[in-house]
């Protein structure tokens, strides 16, 4: 078992340590009806790594947590703006 574990680590298969869990907050100014931030989150669902979406469309936001070792800002971004909702990270 424990060669097996070894193995494990060595291959890459187990998550790195330096992973990390983010969490970011997106402005979506082009968000104006109900429909938006349900489109918005079907969107950034479908990004590999996404953990959680919670989206305002009074805010006009989207507060997204994911893995880093999996996906990016830029992806994330990507994404709303493949869905037609351009983003930009909000400082």
């Amino acid at each position: 078992m424990k060669n097996l574990l070894a193995a494990l680590v060595l291959t890459g298969v187990v998550t790195p340590a330096w992973a990390a869990t983010r969490t970011v907050t997106l402005a979506i100014p082009s968000m104006h009806c109900a429909l938006c931030p349900v489109t918005v989150k079907e969107a950034l669902s479908k990004v590999p790594g996404v953990r959680k979406i919670e989206v305002s469309l009074p805010k006009k936001d989207a507060v997204v947590t994911f893995d880093d070792a999996k996906t990016t800002v830029a992806a994330l971004t990507q994404a709303t703006r493949n869905a037609g909702y351009p983003s930009t990270v909000e400082r």
